[in-house]
């Protein structure tokens, strides 16, 4: 019988993966609860907040987007449920 071959974990981030987040591309280090446009497109129809893994956010930015849309919504920017 033949040996099966392990795979290698990959260590690093290439630059050219698309999985990086869409805030850190922009270099953008704090999200603004009154940015209502950016915010709307981190929620689904029902008005919930998308994961980190659907999102595609790193930790510290959906942190900070979970922060941003619960101002948003507490100043009435944002509803708390969908359309």
């Amino acid at each position: 019988m033949a040996k099966k071959k392990k795979k290698k974990k990959r260590l690093y981030v290439r630059p050219g993966d698309k999985s990086r987040c869409r805030f850190c591309k922009a270099r953008v280090r704090n999200i603004d609860y009154k940015d209502v446009g950016t915010l709307h497109k981190l929620l689904t129809g029902q008005g919930k907040i998308f994961s980190k893994r659907r999102s595609g956010n790193c930790t510290a930015h959906q942190r900070s987007a979970r922060a941003a849309i619960k101002r948003a919504r507490a100043m009435a920017l944002l509803p708390y449920t969908g359309d």
